[in-house]
């Protein structure tokens, strides 16, 4: 879906931070998760297009269907983003057998507004980045069941479209809004050069008013 220019450009930026900064000025609005969702499993950074999975309450004893199909079915690079009501944190919405499916399709990673269980499975056969709200050895099964793929869904304040695209590392998750995501990347290229001059300054100056004088950004 994006270029490969577009996806290592990404990569390349210095840190999300970057990103939920040019976000703010170009989207207008806060678009980075809440800072619970976090990578469970390692330090690795992850770019791709989100393939979006909308869970909600009950009592049937049902698979997780429409995300294992996403799995099998979104192309390489996707990261799996699941979301749905704040209960959705009890539950594992993402374990070992769903990470074998994703390493198996190239996919990038997964984010959850949900839990993760398996960590010590994932991390030893895989290494795959999971972010999630938390970590439970609960399943979903009798609890929550999947109700579509491939829609908006809602994490924290942000809503993710399918398409959008995500970025996350150890400060946290970022979705960039398909339309803006050349411009975002743009102005987080920027914004990365001009810190590395300012701390450049400070660190030569021996001061850091000097810094902020100058470029005029904390």
């Amino acid at each position: 879906m994006y270029s490969k220019e577009i996806i290592e450009g990404y990569r390349a930026i210095f840190s999300t931070a970057s990103i939920a900064d040019a976000c703010d000025i170009i989207v207008g609005k806060t678009m980075f998760l809440p800072f619970e969702v976090k990578n469970r499993i390692n330090d690795k950074k992850i770019v791709g297009p989100a393939v979006t999975i909308l869970e909600d309450v009950t009592e049937e004893k049902l698979p997780p269907q429409h995300a294992l199909d996403a799995i099998d079915e979104s192309e390489a690079g996707s990261v799996i983003v699941i979301g749905g009501c704040k209960a959705l944190e009890t539950v594992a919405v993402w374990g070992g057998l769903m990470t074998a499916g994703a390493v198996a399709n190239k996919h990038e990673g997964a984010v959850l507004m949900g839990g993760v269980r398996d960590l010590i499975e994932i991390r030893r056969d895989y290494d795959f980045p999971v972010f999630a709200k938390t970590v439970t050895p609960g399943t979903t099964l009798g609890r929550f069941k999947t109700l579509a793929s491939n829609q908006p869904v809602t994490l924290g304040d942000v809503t993710v479209n399918p398409g959008d695209l995500i970025v996350g590392d150890v400060d946290g998750v970022v979705c960039v809004p398909k339309e803006h995501v050349e411009a975002v990347l743009a102005l987080s290229v920027s914004i990365d050069n001009r810190e590395l001059e300012q701390a450049k300054l400070i660190i030569e100056s021996g001061s850091l008013r000097e810094g902020l004088a100058k470029y005029g950004r904390i």
